[in-house]
């Protein structure tokens, strides 16, 4: 039996102490190695026997890269490939009639390293991160299925279900928390009677999976787009080295298109595929194929006491877009680091309120935004919707500006604003994305080495910038951190180009030289003034204020109510 100081805090359920997590996807491995990386212990379980196969919602983008950096997670952007040109043919022919790019081809910027979405099947994505899991001595229990729960006012109890060959083990397990992550059918949603809010789309219906074949004309340089949903039979072929030589992830789509008979027969398979790309399809293995009809659902609060929910099991959606597993992802994030505050006695329960809050407007836009393409892919089939892919579908300028737990001295007046909204690099408040800004010398570490703020960045603690023309006047603000826990601050002063003094003994864990003049620009701050900017463990500009008075103000009302 596990140590009380090294159970589980929290059990993750998957289609999971204490955290116990239900449920094995990204967005329950992303909860569960950020609560890791905070010290919490976790256990995450998984319903099914085995790990979900297939590559599903491949597209990883720039906000999401930008997570997974934070998480120590750098192989997704590493090994990721850009999307391909879209070469789109008359359906039944290999006549070419456009080839589009959906993703100008840009070079990443001081401020936005990670600028472009790349590819990564999830079936990869989950095997990445679960061996970040391992590394930490975390590992999903397959066969595990949560049957029921019931919460009390200091702990959950979760009844489990476990396989042990033909045999079936029951168990009672008594966690801290409880996150659901188990899909949109998932026990824990329906455990806290949620209502799921929306609607199923009959209109638009595909067949999708993993496959590996050749055939004349299909190159591994395009994806390609072989007629459109009006068409007795359509096809798309998006090339894949994650499935395996001559892999292609494919959808299926078209009047003709009968899910059931095309997954119950691989000859119809190829047949139907065939006849949609006018060539002869050699198919050498059929790896995985699922059904897909879009439900346009959301909850309207993602928990109730311990218990919370995050990805599919709060918001299903169309999958133009791909901002699914993006959004997915990011639930957990929020929730994550503020969980784990709670759970160290740090935080009041109350911060957990904030995961509702903050997250459910960018939930909601983000549900109108992929409804208006999938209208507009159903009334116009051959757009390719190439203005509709870009900064705004990266999740750049997704915000909680709106929050009320973030704190901007230097906006006088709350502008109504969109959460889901476009990048502006010309305007930084609080509740906004953090850039990154390189080229930065820390003076205190080791004497000189560069780094960037995206490197100083962690999960595991706010970290306070202190932008001042001279160490000397950073003192006070420096001092009055000694009210909290520096266990989860981090401070660092940051000192433009020009300064005339280097104060290497400030308070300060690091002292940063803007040597490239990047931090500054970025964030937005002249050489003259003192500003002081808080990043929290998500990466979003907690506060920006003038000086201690400010910085006490945020964090009173991050670690409030602890009498």
């Amino acid at each position: 039996m596990s140590t009380p100081s090294s159970r589980p805090r929290v059990l993750i359920v998957r289609i999971i102490s204490a955290l116990m997590n239900v449920g094995a996807g990204p967005s329950g491995l992303v909860a569960a190695l950020t609560l890791l990386r905070n010290g919490v212990p976790v256990r995450i379980i998984e319903k099914s026997p085995k790990h979900n196969p297939g590559q599903r919602g491949a597209g990883i983008f720039p906000r999401t890269l930008e997570l997974l950096n934070f998480l120590g997670v750098t192989e997704p952007n590493e090994i990721g490939k850009r999307v391909f040109p879209i070469r789109r043919y008359k359906g039944g022919t290999q006549e070419v009639l456009s080839t589009s790019i959906m993703i100008p081809d840009t070079e990443p910027t001081p401020a936005i390293p990670f600028n472009v979405p790349k590819l990564v099947g999830q079936v990869v994505l989950e095997g990445i991160l679960r061996s970040h899991l391992a590394k930490l001595s975390c590992y999903v229990e397959l066969g595990t299925e949560l049957r029921s729960f019931e919460q009390f006012p200091d702990h959950v109890i979760a009844h489990i279900a476990k396989k042990q060959g033909e045999d079936e083990v029951l168990e009672t397990f008594e966690t801290s928390w409880l996150i659901g992550t188990d899909g949109a059918k998932g026990v824990v949603r329906k455990g806290l009677d949620l209502p799921f809010i929306g609607e199923t789309r009959d209109d638009f219906h595909m067949l999708l999976g993993d496959i590996r074949l050749t055939g004349d004309g299909i190159d591994r340089v395009h994806w390609h787009r072989f007629g459109d949903q009006r068409d007795p039979k359509s096809v798309m072929l998006r090339p894949t080295d994650e499935v395996g030589e001559n892999g292609f992830q494919f959808f299926l789509i078209g009047t003709e298109m009968d899910a059931k008979k095309l997954q119950a027969d691989e000859n119809e398979l190829v047949s139907f595929i065939s006849a949609a790309t006018g060539t002869n399809i050699t198919m050498h293995e059929l790896v995985y194929t699922t059904e897909f009809r879009p439900n346009i659902r959301m909850v309207d609060t993602l928990g109730k006491g311990r218990v919370f929910i995050a990805g599919d099991a709060a918001h299903v959606h169309s999958p133009t877009g791909g901002q699914g597993l993006n959004s997915s992802a990011q639930d957990s994030f929020n929730l994550a680091w503020k969980l784990a505050l709670v759970e160290k006695g740090l935080a009041s329960p109350a911060l957990l309120d904030t995961y509702t809050t903050e997250r459910i407007p960018v939930i909601a836009e983000m549900l109108e935004l992929t409804t208006a393409i999938l209208n507009r892919v159903v009334q116009n089939p051959s757009d390719t919707q190439n203005d509709l892919r870009g900064l705004k579908l990266f999740m750049l300028g997704v915000n909680y500006r709106f929050s009320p737990i973030v704190v901007d001295e230097f906006v006088t007046e709350k502008r109504p604003v969109n959460a889901y909204g476009t990048l502006d690099e010309t305007c930084l408040e609080a509740g906004d994305r953090a850039p990154d800004a390189p080229g930065l010398v820390d003076i205190k570490g080791d004497g000189g080495t560069t780094t960037t703020f995206f490197d100083v960045y962690q999960p595991s603690h706010h970290t306070v910038l202190v932008f001042t023309p001279e160490a000397a006047e950073a003192a006070p603000i420096l001092s009055s951190l000694e009210r909290y826990n520096r266990d989860v601050i981090r401070s660092a002063l940051v000192l433009p180009a020009s300064a005339k003094s280097l104060q290497v003994d400030s308070l300060a864990d690091l002292v940063l030289v803007d040597k490239s003049k990047y931090a500054y620009s970025t964030y937005l701050v002249k050489d003259s003034a003192v500003k002081v900017i808080i990043v929290r463990p998500d990466g979003v500009v907690g506060a920006i204020v003038q000086g201690a008075s400010g910085l006490e103000r945020y964090f009173d009302g991050i670690f409030r109510d602890l009498a």
